[in-house]
């Protein structure tokens, strides 16, 4: 939610709550946040059928999920369990296949841009309700994104997508008019819930409503969201007037797990559904359980080492804790010397992700970009202690670096205490530091939030998911990202702030040529990965399970070796069918998306894959 959310995945958040991270899963639990309710046990019935069997025979897609909620507001959710949830409530003017991922209609069934393509024409559906019974219309749109331009609260999630928009009106019920003030290459992207006006026009304060009080919560998506507990689950039923047709199962539970061991424990009890985020050794045990299908696919994510490069606002003003060295290149150069990515992948992720180096994973095939080798921080311990002696970090009598301070140079990294890559990569890089002369000291916590958007770092464990279109994951580096004042929760993922950079930003959010577009996008990941303030370690593979005989069929996005949670969409819940569904006969061996074996999800910084996501203060994620 980012995303985003991107990224949307990940998006932003102009709020003071923190924006939560999705946890990276791996290593001995695999953290899955899950909300519904845990199918009470049944002596009468095979525990595999539990799930379905509850509730007077409802079919019960359970999924389990690490990720806490973030918030349910569409103008405020960042995290990917939170932007996941919302795509299954509203519908966006546009949808991603989910066989490539091209643009297709959503809420929009057309759209054409003026010869300048400063104004964009959209053709709204007719046979889209709200599950009030209301008609949706392009009034809706138009209400959604002149609330958006013109209240910075409602602006938090996702400002940086109606930031161009210079005039929004709907003419007729069927037609939304987009004016903007310069061409804008995210006009088919725009990863944006429309709202309801006749709901959202009563809200008051924006950066305060988490729309979680009321329920059911009225939508126009494929599921209604009808009950909410904070870290204990969410429930959907399916909304039978979508006008691409009602799911089949007959209640979506997400329910929360802080444990993944607990988690899959669920999953071979039959008392949920799926589980994201498998650990390689949950993987390989759950591979040969009866009823049991494990997905893995190259994720949609990247696992990265940030460093604090000072943490400031747009006013200018400096706050935060963050150790000054880490303002030189050099040092930031040598720590990255000292890393070993391929024991990251070999031990930690044990094969199950890809060697990081650009922002933009693989599977982004055109946006996809690799250093030169004479560009390429490879790992060489010996260059960077030859990095820090010519800078001047020399060793003392004790072996410790010594800062230009004369202090010793000892840094703080924070890491989630429920994901157990970051535990696992942390312990190393004491190890690799450690021969360089420089202490780490590993800060597990629950809540990372506080204090990333504090500033009180020095160093994060990092990690996006990415769109289809990488302008969200791309905006959280802008300077125009920053927080307002140190007060705000800015759309800034770490405080980055390069004119350069920006530049580069500025001018492929205005190029509509796609090649040219996308070479613009590899120049800003050269640019961000020579400053040195990010450190992309992996790529990790989208590693979930679930239960052949509670799910008969399933569609992975991409349809080839993609994954289930965490879509650029609703495609996943919104296909599955019941393994009995079909005159009641049962499947154990599902004849939906095939999904091979071999890679783990990890969610960073927010969701299927762990994305570290947390809250920010204008537009993402988002996802």
């Amino acid at each position: 939610m980012v995303e985003r959310v991107p990224p949307r995945t990940p998006r932003r958040s102009v709020r003071r709550l923190p924006r939560l991270r999705l946890l990276l899963a791996s290593g001995a639990a695999t953290a899955a946040l899950v909300t519904g309710t845990v199918i009470p046990f049944s002596p009468l019935l095979p525990a595999p059928q539990q799930a379905q069997a509850a509730d007077d025979g409802k079919k019960v897609l359970t999924v389990a999920v690490s990720q806490s909620v973030d918030s349910l507001s569409p103008f405020l959710a960042q995290s990917l369990v939170s932007t996941s949830i919302l795509r299954l409530s509203y519908e966006y003017l546009t949808n991603y296949d989910p066989k490539d991922a091209h643009t297709i209609p959503g809420f929009a069934t057309a759209w054409k841009p003026s010869p300048s393509k400063l104004t964009w024409t959209f053709t709204i559906r007719d046979d889209s309700t709200w599950s009030d019974g209301r008609k949706a219309t392009a009034e809706d749109a138009a209400w959604t994104f002149n609330k958006m331009m013109t209240d910075e609260n409602a602006a938090t999630a996702n400002g940086s997508f109606t930031s161009n928009f210079k005039k929004v009106t709907a003419p007729d019920p069927k037609t939304l008019v987009v004016e903007l003030k310069k061409p804008q290459a995210t006009m088919v992207a725009l990863d944006v819930p429309i709202v309801p006006k006749h709901i959202w026009e009563k809200v008051d304060d924006f950066s305060k409503f988490n729309n979680d009080k009321q329920f059911p919560i009225v939508g126009n998506g494929p599921f209604v969201i009808t009950d909410f507990k904070v870290d204990q689950y969410l429930k959907l039923k399916p909304n039978k007037n979508f006008w691409r047709g009602a799911p089949k199962f007959d209640e979506l539970v997400f329910k929360y797990y802080k444990d993944g061991d607990a988690a899959v424990a669920a999953l071979r009890k039959g008392e949920v559904s799926f589980v994201p985020n498998l650990t390689p050794a949950q993987a390989a045990a759950l591979k040969s359980a009866d009823g049991i299908k494990v997905n893995d696919a190259p994720g949609r994510r990247f696992y990265a080492l940030a460093t604090n490069p000072g943490a400031r606002s747009k006013d200018g003003k400096k706050f935060g804790n963050g150790h000054q060295a880490l303002l030189d290149p050099a040092v930031r150069k040598a720590l990255f010397q000292a890393v070993d990515r391929k024991t990251v992948i070999d031990k930690v992720f044990q094969g199950h992700a890809v060697e990081g180096q650009g922002y933009i994973p693989p599977r982004f095939g055109s946006y996809f970009w690799q250093p030169s080798d004479s560009q390429k921080i490879a790992y060489d311990p010996a260059a960077a202690a030859r990095t820090l002696d010519q800078a001047g970090y020399r060793k003392n009598g004790s072996g410790k670096r010594v800062g230009k301070d004369g202090k010793p140079l000892d840094f703080r990294i924070l890491c989630h205490a429920t994901d157990p890559n970051d535990k696992a990569i942390g312990k190393y890089l004491q190890e690799w530091w450690g021969e360089l002369g420089i202490g780490l000291k590993v800060d597990c916590l629950d809540n990372v939030s506080d204090p990333w958007l504090a500033g009180d770092y020095d160093l994060a464990f990092d990690g996006w998911s990415v769109n289809p279109d990488p302008d969200y994951v791309l905006s959280i580096h802008t300077c125009g990202s920053l927080p307002a004042t140190p007060k705000d929760a800015g759309a800034t993922d770490n405080f980055i702030c390069d004119k350069q950079y920006d530049d580069l930003y500025a001018k492929q959010s205005v190029e509509y040529d796609t090649a040219k577009r996308a070479e613009l996008v590899k120049q800003m990941e050269s640019r961000l990965y020579d400053t040195g303030y990010m450190n992309v370690m992996a790529y990790p593979n989208a590693v979930e399970a679930y239960r052949t005989d509670q799910i008969k069929s399933i569609t992975t996005m991409p349809e080839a070796a993609g994954n289930l949670w965490g879509q650029d969409g609703y495609w996943s819940w919104w296909s599955a069918v019941p393994a009995a569904d079909e005159g009641g006969t049962d499947s154990s061996s599902s004849t939906g998306v095939i999904i091979g074996i071999g890679a783990v999800v990890v969610l960073a910084a927010a969701g299927g894959l762990l994305l570290v996501m947390r809250r920010r203060s204008t537009a993402e994620d988002r996802e």
